[in-house]
């Protein structure tokens, strides 16, 4: 049950992220953050 809440607050904050970039260049350095903060947390 705790992996689905993670990977829910996961695809919301990837979410939100996706809708605060402007830049190609900000979508990539957002995508890789949210992929580090997925393997800090597995």
């Amino acid at each position: 049950m705790s992996r689905k809440i993670v990977l829910g607050v996961t695809a919301a904050l990837m979410a939100l992220t996706a809708t605060a970039c402007n830049t190609v260049r900000g979508a990539g350095a957002d995508l890789e953050s949210a992929a580090n903060a997925v393997d800090e947390e597995t």
